[in-house]
Formats: structure tokens, C-alpha cells, sequence
């Protein structure tokens, strides 16, 4: 039976994608997330269950996260000069996909019988490979397949929409699961290495099946290829093209919104077990703190598709913003009960998703005026220099944990939590998400691209 023929969106570009082009799509999400949400788990492994220093964990991770923004220029800059004819985006996630799998496993293998530079090395090594080989070597052109995909903004939101979903449901399996089942296994480092092995097939499969699906070009299954306009554009080079990004103010206001959020990503991803742990009394609580999470997060993927309807991009992020912030505020109020922050933490947890949603649409949309301003959109090392901003926020949001459990002399196997600590860990809990929220409010009042795109749009046309 043939298939009913896809219609326009509401701008009148051709649609070309079909649920099962979202769902194969999103699974590339699906392994990146599950990748960074084991990474968030670390500091937590590396003090508690492989014997090392929370301050010198930080400082590592934190020079592992430098090294990776980096690598993501580079990456950027290999994906634009690859040679006209040849797929660009593609190919980099089957390559990957086996590395991936194995040095996930590795991440867990570490030689806690070493002397600490020993474990530090072991711990720096695997790292550096996991986030500023491997995971830059699949981001950056999967991030920039959203561009090229589809013409459509409106199948753009869907997509940002299915890739934040699956990101999400990885996301919350490892918060959900992973202190819980560990535990159940034993709790030692076997257990953990079992738990990182399960996550490594899922990761290869879902990597294989997003090549699969995957496409270079706006076009259905059966149709004629949709010409989409980045496709032969000629590179830039290097140091042009990021004094060109840096012009770009819509893109500085999207690099700077991920570098906030993704320090409230990798604060989120390595603190609650610490908080659960030392604040409520059980850090098996994680699991329910991330089951009831899963509340709020369903309700904002079910209603971020219609806020951005009536609101649009903009005005869904600033509502989003606000929200949170005013949540996470009045959490001062009685810090330390279980139900009153988890209650509240809803409302934060909703407040996330339509950032996770929306950055890559934004960033889309910046590209989208490097056309109109410089002529050339630039797509790859757009994306690249996004994602470096994002490599420093997560990688910042994580040391952050370790740093301020270091000043406050974090003992993992004291009997209780000490005054300092308790104040660390409100400090990376409370207070620096509470200013994050504050911070993106405040930038999303000065993105005012949305307006103004499809006037920008019909003037490149009529250029061309």
C-alpha cells in the first residue's frame, strides 16, 4: 500500500520526514546521552567506589572537558572540507559506533589497586577518548544532520522534540537505575562494570539503526531529493569562519545559553546521589527522585510541541525559564526535606525540557543568519563551536560538584555530613541552578531572530 503523500508545513516548505524517520533519528540522541549521563555519574564512581579524591576528580574531568571543547573545533573544521561528492555527516556515526560500545565498558575498569596518579592517568585516558574522541567524532555531525534533513522549521522542532525525548529517557534510565542496581549487584566496581556493559550494547544498536535511517539530503523514502542549500557550499576558512560566528550575535547568545545549561546538566547529572546520600539520609532515594522525575518530563515533551504552537521558540523558553527559577527559589525555604524539594524539583526538571528541545533549533536558526549576514551558513563548524560551549558548561557543571565538596573536605566515608558539606552541596543544588535560570531569562530577551527569519529567508532567495 502506498503511502499517503506528505503536504507542506505551515511556511509552505515541503515536509519529508515520517514518524519513523523521527524515531531512527532520535536514537543517535538516544547513545549520546547515554554516553554523557554515564560521564555524569563518575565523580560519584571515582570517589565513593574507586577510593579517589573528590578535588583531584574535578580538576581531571575538568581538563578532560577542555580538551574536548577543543576537539570540536577540530571536528567541525574536518566535516566542512570534507571533499564535494562525499557524504559529510553520515559516515562518523557508523565509524564510531564499536569504539563507542568498547570504551564505555573501559570507563569502569579502573585499577582501583593502582596508587592514585595510576588511577588519575587510567581515569584521564579513558576520558579524553570517551568525550573528545569518540562523542565529538559523532555529535558534530549528527548535530549538523538536522540542517540538512529538512528544509522545514516546523519538522526541525519535531525533530529537536524526538532527539530530546530519547536523550532524555537515557538520561533518566541512568539516574533512575544506576545507584539502585549497582547496589542490587553488589554495589562494588563489578557491578558498576555490568551496569556500563548493558549501556555499551544499547548505545552500538541504537548508533547502527540511526545510520541506517539516516539521510544527507531533505527527501522521503521513494521521492526525488529535496535540493537543501548548504549541501555544495564552498568551506570557509578556519579562523574567517569564527570571526564570522562571533559577529553573529544570535549565535554568541545560543553559545553562551549552552554553556548555562549545560552546567545545570552536568550539576544535575553528578549531584543527585550526593544530595540523596547526605541531605535526605539514602542515596537509593536517587531512584525515586528519578521516577517521579519522569513525571514532569513526559508532561513537558507532551506539551512542548503545542507552548511552541502558541508561543513560539522564544516566548516558550523565557515561560520555561521563568518557571524553574521561581521553583528552585522558593526550594530555600526548607532545603533539606525530601518531598518539598522533589515536589519543586519538578517544576525545575519541566523547566529543562524545552531547552533540550530547542537548542538545536536555535542553533539552526543562527546558522540560518550566518546565510543572510556572510553569505555562507557554515553548518559544521557552527555546530562545533556550539558544542564547544556546551563541552565547557558540562564539563564545568561536573567539576563543580567535586570542587565544592573538596573546599568543604568531603570524606566519602564519614558517618555523617559536616556543616561545610551540607552548605557544598546546597551550593551546587540550589543557589547555582537558581542563577543559571536567571542568567537564560535574562538572554532569551535578546533573541529576537525568530520574528525576523522568514523576511531574512526571502531576501536570500531573491539574492540567489
Amino acid at each position: 500500500m502506498a503511502k499517503k503523500p506528505l503536504g507542506k508545513d505551515k511556511f509552505g516548505v515541503q515536509k519529508v520526514m515520517r514518524g519513523g524517520d523521527y524515531f531512527a533519528d532520535s536514537l543517535g540522541q538516544f547513545a549520546l546521552n547515554s554516553m554523557s549521563g554515564l560521564v555524569g555519574q563518575l565523580t560519584y564512581f571515582y570517589t565513593d567506589k574507586a577510593g579517589m579524591a573528590a578535588g583531584a576528580v574535578a580538576t581531571v574531568l575538568l581538563i578532560c572537558k577542555i580538551i574536548d571543547a577543543f576537539t570540536d573545533i577540530i571536528m567541525g573544521n574536518i566535516v566542512d572540507h570534507t571533499a564535494p561528492g562525499k557524504e559529510k555527516y553520515r559516515p562518523w556515526i557508523l565509524k564510531m559506533a564499536v569504539p563507542a560500545a568498547v570504551i564505555i565498558i573501559l570507563l569502569f575498569t579502573v585499577p582501583t589497586g593502582a596508587p592514585d596518579p595510576v588511577k588519575l592517568l587510567y581515569m584521564f585516558v579513558t576520558n579524553v577518548l570517551l568525550t573528545a574522541i569518540i562523542y565529538t567524532a559523532i555529535a558534530i555531525p549528527y548535530g549538523s544532520l538536522m540542517v540538512v534533513r529538512t528544509n522545514s522549521q516546523q519538522e526541525r522542532g519535531t525533530m529537536g522534540i524526538w532527539r530530546a525525548g530519547a536523550g532524555y529517557v537515557s538520561g533518566m534510565i541512568i539516574a533512575i537505575a544506576v545507584i539502585p542496581i549497582t547496589n542490587m549487584m553488589g554495589g562494588g566496581q563489578g557491578a558498576w562494570i555490568k551496569f556500563g556493559i548493558g549501556f555499551s550494547v544499547l548505545v552500538l544498536l541504537s548508533l547502527l539503526l540511526c545510520y541506517v535511517r539516516s539521510k544527507e539530503c531533505a527527501v522521503e523514502s521513494g521521492s526525488e531529493p529535496v535540493p537543501v542549500q548548504e549541501d555544495q557550499e564552498e568551506a570557509v576558512p578556519f579562523g574567517q569562519a569564527v570571526s564570522n560566528l562571533f559577529h553573529n550575535k544570535y549565535w554568541v547568545i545560543v553559545l553562551i545559553m549552552g554553556v548555562m545549561s549545560n552546567i545545570s546538566y552536568g550539576i544535575s547529572g553528578g549531584s543527585g546521589a550526593y544530595y540523596c546520600k547526605w541531605i535526605y539520609g539514602d542515596d537509593n532515594l536517587v531512584g525515586i527522585l528519578g521516577a517521579v522525575g519522569m513525571i514532569p518530563t513526559l508532561l513537558g515533551f507532551i506539551l512542548v510541541g503545542p507552548m511552541i504552537k502558541k508561543l513560539g521558540v522564544t516566548k516558550t523558553l523565557k515561560v520555561s525559564f521563568f518557571i524553574g527559577g521561581v521553583a528552585t527559589a522558593i526550594r530555600l525555604i526548607n532545603p533539606a526535606d525530601f518531598w518539598f524539594n522533589t515536589i519543586l524539583g519538578c517544576f525545575a526538571s519541566f523547566a529543562n525540557i524545552p531547552m533540550m528541545c530547542l537548542m538545536g533549533v536555535m542553533t539552526a536558526m543562527s546558522i540560518d543568519y550566518n546565510e543572510y549576514k556572510f553569505g555562507k551558513r557554515m553548518v559544521g563548524i557552527s555546530n562545533a563551536a556550539s558544542g564547544f560551549g556546551g563541552k565547557i558548561g558540562s564539563g564545568l557543571g561536573a567539576s563543580i560538584v567535586g570542587w565544592c565538596l573538596g573546599i568543604a573536605g568531603y570524606e566519602a566515608t564519614a558517618a555523617v555530613a559536616s556543616t561545610a558539606v551540607r552548605q557544598a552541596i546546597f551550593t551546587f543544588g540550589i543557589y547555582i541552578p537558581l542563577a543559571l535560570f536567571v542568567i537564560m531569562f535574562v538572554l532569551t530577551l535578546q533573541f529576537d531572530l525568530e520574528a525576523k527569519l522568514p523576511a531574512m529567508k526571502e531576501e536570500i532567495a531573491s539574492r540567489k
